[in-house]
């Protein structure tokens, strides 16, 4: 696979060790190692079971794992709690990974685990988010900020450039709630002042999603859009609270309120069908697992990487504390929604 690569030394990387107790109850029993011989071993945490985009991101990883012959340690899964991540690694450094991957939720909380891990020259590749601190092999990411600012300019057309739209936020501890946010911020005040954002922080949780959606639809009944950050959390939730309130009137027809997404999940597409939602930003889950592991296979073989484009039509940048390879999320609309290069059309 031609990259922007050269080979050196092996790859430094991550961890910090902690809790050893409860990991268990965390990993998922079901996958079991690749048989290997001199093959290097690779951990594997999994963020969340709480969001259909990353439970996709996990089947794609499981078949990967599979077809890709990786030496994989059982999986585990830190459902979004920074803690269960912790001694999930703490068990991956004990059982003999020569690399690890996560995507860990809370990108500050994890510095320390990363810092551990470097130590013991254990390289990371971090999936979908990329820690504030601490040295990282590889974020495998789409930018993050790209989609922030494509939700803006999307919605803001759609509306004509005035009226009111709720923002509902991902974490605002996370890179990616903050890079979505901030460049959504940016782009409405720049090229649509006259639309009033109501900015919605959920912590990544339809619940609280739909209960500050609600409370802001009752005192604003004019709302005319909606910008959700991750429709894999919110989608449901969202459509089931428009419905009760009768508001979820289909695209082109009067009170329709127009509603852009991030993701890229089955579920959004079919809504893009039904005209319920208008478009959504497809973060490549299939690309995430592929990447991620063969990143992984690479820092356990000793390669290294630099800055420039790639052969997958991505860019790898630098960071502070490591590299990221920046992969394409296209916008998806009634336009283009039933294109087969999209993972979401080829899950089920």
């Amino acid at each position: 696979m031609k990259l922007a690569h050269t080979r050196s030394t092996a790859a430094a990387a991550t961890v910090l060790a902690v809790l050893t107790l409860a990991t268990a109850c965390n990993r998922e029993s079901t996958t079991s190692v690749a048989s290997g011989g001199d093959k290097s071993t690779i951990g594997i945490d999994l963020p969340r079971s709480d969001s259909d985009f990353w439970n996709s991101y996990a089947e794609y990883v499981k078949k990967d794992v599979k077809t890709d012959g990786i030496n994989a340690l059982p999986l585990s899964n830190s459902q979004n709690d920074v803690t269960k991540l912790v001694a999930n690694v703490q068990v991956f450094q004990n059982t003999g990974a020569k690399a690890v991957v996560m995507a860990p939720q809370d990108t500050g909380a994890i510095a320390s685990t990363l810092d551990t891990l470097a130590s013991k020259k254990i390289p990371v590749v971090s999936v979908d988010t990329r820690p504030d601190k601490g040295e990282v092999y590889m974020v495998v990411r789409a930018d993050n900020r790209a989609y922030g600012t494509k939700a803006c300019e999307f919605l803001g057309k759609q509306l004509g450039g005035k009226g009111k739209v709720a923002e509902l936020q991902g974490a605002l501890d996370s890179i990616n709630g903050r890079d979505r946010s901030e460049a959504f911020a940016e782009c409405m005040k720049t090229k649509f002042p006259k639309i009033k954002v109501f900015e919605l922080p959920t912590d990544w949780k339809g619940d609280v999603a739909s209960a500050k959606l609600q409370s802001l639809l009752a005192q604003n009944g004019d709302l005319n859009g909606i910008y959700m950050q991750a429709g894999g959390v919110f989608l449901q939730p969202t459509l089931a609270l428009l419905e009760q309130k009768n508001l979820l009137k289909p695209a082109g027809q009067k009170g329709h309120i127009s509603i852009v997404s991030n993701d890229g999940i089955p579920q959004e597409f079919d809504a893009i069908r039904k005209g319920q939602i208008d478009a959504t930003i497809s973060q490549p889950a299939d690309l995430y697992a592929k990447y991620a592991l063969y990143y992984a296979k690479a820092a356990a073989e000793g390669k290294t990487f630099k800055p420039g484009t790639t052969d997958h039509d991505s860019t790898i940048i630098k960071l502070p504390n490591g590299l990221e390879d920046q992969l394409p999320a296209p916008l998806v609309t009634k336009d283009n929604v039933d294109d087969k290069t999209l993972w979401g059309n080829n899950v089920g």
